[in-house]
């Protein structure tokens, strides 16, 4: 078994940042950026690196950066 809180921190974690606006984009691509925590232009997450995750970057691919 693992425990998140003793494990290393950043293991199979994204860093995602906003580089552009949602607005005039499609209304859904709004929702999707505030589901993955993201406020405001260059606000930076951290995120679990999980297919539906990954799913969600893809959607939003052209307003966000990643790194690992």
């Amino acid at each position: 078994m693992t425990n998140e809180r003793t494990d290393s921190k950043n293991k199979g974690m994204l860093k995602v940042t906003l580089v552009r606006s949602p607005i005039g984009f499609n209304g859904k691509q709004g929702i999707v950026v505030t589901s993955l925590g993201l406020r405001r232009i260059r606000h930076t997450v951290e995120v679990k690196d999980t297919p539906a995750t990954r799913g969600l970057i893809h959607k939003v691919r052209h307003l966000v950066e990643v790194s690992e």
